[in-house]
């Protein structure tokens, strides 16, 4: 598969008279979003803001982030199964918005665990999300919908956004284009080291699901795809886990990791496929999703896997055992991970184990806590403070909360600020 990225640079966002792109300035008709949010029934209100980083702003509670992408040349479109039709994703041209972001909030649903974007102070310096321009789609619900639908009703509002928005990019020339090439079957004969990578997708529940092509992961085994599917929105994000490890659909789309293999490939390593895999609450169906895992990475020849997590406690149990298996395979496997390793970093990071578990990254300790001045604007529901997972209490105006309430300050994909600084 062969794809082309069109990087187009937008400078600012604003509100105007009609949807446009003029001198990298992406202008928006606010009253139409908001009527191509409210042609779904379930929705009773809707608003759209702007945020831009720098600005004395909070979005809280954030459910999912999106980048605004559209399909140019070639079969589908983005986020299949959602917004494109059902086709294989990842091939021909894309052209993307960058800076920019949509963000989901609204009213609190079945205790959601959502956090915070600060698009300045200290809590703006632990997510990446300060530093894009938001389009912030704010909703809610009709009086007594249903928990899924709602769920549901925000995930694919903030789909329709960001292909409305990122289809403004369709004829703009863009700033640049990046050429990404991966064919994965049939296996290709090279001495490069063969690397796979596992890609866990929560398939828990309500707002601890994971998307690939419109399916619900819960009903699906391990799947093989090709890395630039990813860039397509082939994977979407249902969760609602812990602000700083939760995958947006954002990361999804931008997954540093992705982007570092496919700059290696076929010159350090050779890139074998991505294996997304569901991780369930039942153990039985951990241990059949792991050996799964682990079989298809040994029939992609794979010499070493990279197996990341996302969330933390029960998805612990499935990271050991993608190890374990894959290492009795003769599969060299890395782990990566947060740790929850308490307020001063003493306790125990991590619910599982395994003496196979001898290479695993950190992204950091959610638990650490810090102090978050007070915005002058929030956007969203400021009483999502009083349930946000991480959340401690108020002091003197400001909030004291551990970084676990931040979208994305530890994500286990590396798309985030924290750096390892050696003493």
């Amino acid at each position: 598969m062969r794809l082309e990225l069109g990087e187009i640079c937008i400078k600012d966002v604003k509100f105007g008279r009609s949807h446009r792109i003029e001198e990298r300035i992406l202008y928006l008709d606010k009253e139409d979003l908001k009527e191509l949010v409210l042609e779904d029934d379930r929705i009773a209100k809707a608003d759209i803001e702007l945020a831009r980083p720098g600005e004395k702003i909070r979005i809280i509670p954030v459910k999912d982030v999106i980048e605004p992408r559209v399909k140019v040349r070639g079969v589908g479109g983005i986020f299949p199964g959602f917004i494109g039709p059902v086709e294989t994703a990842g091939s021909g041209r894309t052209h993307v918005l960058r800076n920019t972001a949509v963000v989901t909030t609204g009213r609190q649903i079945v205790g959601y665990q959502e956090g915070i974007i600060d698009m300045t102070g200290l809590g703006a310096k632990y997510t990446p999300f300060s530093e894009t321009l938001n389009v912030v789609v704010v909703l809610d619900p009709v009086e007594g919908v249903e928990k899924h639908d709602h769920e549901e009703a925000m995930r694919i509002a903030g789909l329709k956004v960001a292909a409305k928005i990122g289809e403004l990019g369709r004829d703009v020339e863009p700033d640049d284009v990046k050429t990404y090439e991966a064919e994965i079957w049939p296996a290709s004969e090279t001495e490069l080291p063969r690397v796979v990578y596992v890609l866990q997708c929560l398939a828990q529940g309500l707002l601890h699901d994971t998307y690939v092509y419109g399916v619900d992961c819960k009903g699906i085994l391990p799947t093989i795809l090709n890395p630039l599917e990813l860039m397509d929105g082939a994977v979407v994000s249902g969760n609602c886990v812990s602000a700083c490890d939760k995958n947006t659909t954002y990361h999804h789309m931008d997954d540093p990791i992705v982007e570092e293999l496919l700059l290696k490939h076929n010159k350090e390593l050779y890139f074998a496929g991505v294996v997304a895999s569901p991780t369930k609450v039942r153990l039985a169906d951990k241990e059949l999703c792991t050996s799964y895992a682990a079989k298809l990475c040994f029939m992609l020849r794979a010499n070493g896997a990279i197996v990341v997590e996302e969330g933390f406690g029960n998805p612990e149990a499935d990271l050991m055992m993608y190890c374990r298996k894959l290492e009795k395979m003769g599969i060299k496997t890395v782990l990566i991970g947060d740790e929850f390793a308490g307020e001063e970093g003493e306790s125990p990071g991590l619910a599982d184990t395994t003496p196979e578990a001898d290479a695993f990254v950190s992204t950091g300790n959610p638990n650490e806590v810090i102090e978050l001045p007070a915005m002058e604007k929030v956007i969203g529901d400021n009483s999502a403070l009083e349930s946000l997972a991480g959340g401690r209490r108020k002091l003197n105006g400001n909030l004291l909360t551990e970084i676990q309430a931040i979208i994305g300050s530890t994500n286990c994909l590396g798309y985030g600020k924290l750096q390892c600084i050696s003493y």
